[in-house]
C-alpha cells in the first residue's frame, strides 16, 4: 500500500534551484576540503518533508488542510522552534528543552530548564508524530497541536513570555516580517500564524523508521531472534498501554510511581480528584534516545524502568489495575524485553537535516 500524502505547495525545481543560486552567489563559505558536503547539507537543510502518513497507520488528529505545509511556512515554524527571541529574556528557545540528537527531548534532564536557570516542574517529552496525539503536555493540557506552544512561552519557569510583547519583538526583528510575508502571502506577524508555523514545523517531525518499523513492514531479518522474543513479551505484558504502531493509546493512567503523588496530574485539567497522579501514556519510540524517564525523570536508565514495573509499582487508588501486583517475567524475559526497546530507536530520525538548527555551523 502506498502511504498517503496530504498535498504541499511547494516551487519545486524552482525552489532547489534558488537554493543552489543563493549557496553559490550568497556568500556560503565553502572551505577546499568538505566544501561539497556543506553544499549537500545546505540544500537538504532547504528541503520541506511532506507529512506523510506510513502504511498501516491511522489517519492523524490533526488536520494539514487547514494549514497547508509551505516551504516557506515550515522554514519559519524551523527557525521560531530554534529561536530562544521567543522566551522573555532571549536565552531559551523551543529547542533548548527539546533537543533534536535526543529526539527532541531534553537529554539527560529529569525537568526542563528555563530562563534564568529555573528548573521546570516536569520532564520534557521527545517531540514526534504529534499530529496524531489526541492531546498533548503529560496532563493533556493542550487539545490542539497549534496551541501547545503557549503552556511553555507562558510557563514563569520555562519561556515566561507574553503573546503581545513576543509579536512586538518579531514585528520589529530585521528578518521576520520577511519571513511572515513569504509564508503567509503578507507580512503582518500575528498569534495565529505564530502557532500555525511552529506546527507546521512540529507536525513534520514523524518518527517511523526504526527496527521495529522495519520488522513490521516484513524484513524478518530487522530484529534478531532474542528481540523477537522481547516483541513478544511486550505484546503480553506492555501493549495494552502502549498500542502499536504508535506505542501509545493516550490515555492517562497511573503506572505506580508514588502511593501519594506530589504532582496532581491530569486531576489538575479534569477537576476529578480520582485523576491525580495519572499522566498520558508516553510513546516508547525512540526510547533509548530520551532518558531520563517517567514525567519527573526518576529513572536514568531502561533497566530502572522495567525493574520499576517488575517489582517497585507501588498501589494506589488511582493505579491502572493491569498494573497490579506488577509485571511477571524472569530475568530472561526482561533482557529480551530490554533488547527489543533499544529497536524502537530511529536513527535517521534525529540526524535528519531538515530538522536541524538552520543557524548551527557544519
Amino acid at each position: 500500500m502506498k502511504p498517503r500524502l496530504v498535498p504541499r505547495r511547494s516551487a519545486g525545481r524552482v525552489a532547489l534551484l534558488a537554493a543552489l543560486l543563493l549557496a553559490v552567489f550568497g556568500g556560503l563559505a565553502l572551505s577546499a576540503r568538505g566544501g561539497v558536503e556543506q553544499l549537500v547539507d545546505y540544500l537538504a537543510l532547504q528541503r520541506t518533508p511532506s507529512f506523510t502518513v506510513p502504511a498501516g497507520w491511522p489517519q492523524p488528529v490533526y488536520d494539514f488542510r487547514n494549514n497547508p505545509i509551505t516551504d516557506a511556512g515550515f522554514a519559519l515554524g524551523r527557525q521560531l522552534f530554534y529561536d530562544p527571541k521567543l522566551s522573555r529574556d532571549g536565552t531559551i528557545a523551543c529547542a533548548s528543552c527539546h533537543q533534536q540528537f535526543a529526539a527532541f527531548a531534553h537529554y539527560d534532564h529529569p525537568v526542563s530548564h528555563g530562563i534564568r536557570n529555573q528548573n521546570g516542574k516536569r520532564n520534557a517529552p521527545g517531540l514526534f508524530n504529534l499530529a496524531w496525539q489526541p492531546q498533548l503536555m503529560w496532563d493533556g493540557s493542550a487539545h490542539h497541536l497549534e496551541m501547545q506552544p503557549l503552556g511553555p512561552l507562558a510557563n514563569p519557569v520555562e519561556m515566561d513570555q507574553n503573546l503581545p510583547d513576543l509579536l512586538t519583538r518579531l514585528r520589529a526583528d530585521t528578518e521576520y516580517p520577511a519571513r511572515f510575508a513569504a509564508a503567509f502571502g503578507t507580512p503582518d506577524i500575528d498569534s495565529q500564524r505564530l502557532l500555525q508555523a511552529l506546527a507546521q514545523f512540529t507536525g513534520t517531525l514523524v518518527s517511523a523508521n526504526s527496527r521495529y518499523d522495519r520488522y513490521r513492514a516484513g524484513d524478518t531479518d530487522a530484529l534478531s531472534v532474542t528481540e523477537q522474543t522481547g516483541l513478544a513479551s511486550f505484546r503480553a505484558h506492555c501493549a495494552s498501554c502502549h498500542t502499536e504502531p504508535l506505542l501509545s493509546d493516550f490515555s492517562y493512567r497511573s503506572n505506580g510511581l508514588d502511593a501519594e503523588p506530589k504532582d496532581p496530574g491530569r486531576s489538575t485539567i479534569s477537576g476529578r480528584d480520582e485523576d491525580r497522579g495519572r499522566f498520558r501514556v508516553p510513546s516508547l519510540r525512540n526510547l533509548g534516545l530520551t532518558p531520563p524517564y517517567m514525567h519527573d525523570g526518576r529513572f536514568d536508565t531502561l533497566e530502572q524502568v522495567v525493574e520499576h514495573y517488575r517489582s517497585g509499582v507501588v498501589d494506589s487508588a488511582a493505579l491502572d489495575p493491569a498494573l497490579r501486583g506488577g509485571i511477571q517475567i524472569d530475568d530472561g524475559e526482561r533482557d529480551a524485553l530490554l533488547a527489543f526497546l533499544r529497536t524502537l530507536d530511529d536513527p535517521a530520525f534525529v540526524h535528519d537535516i531538515r530538522y536541524a538548527d538552520p543557524g548551527a555551523r557544519r
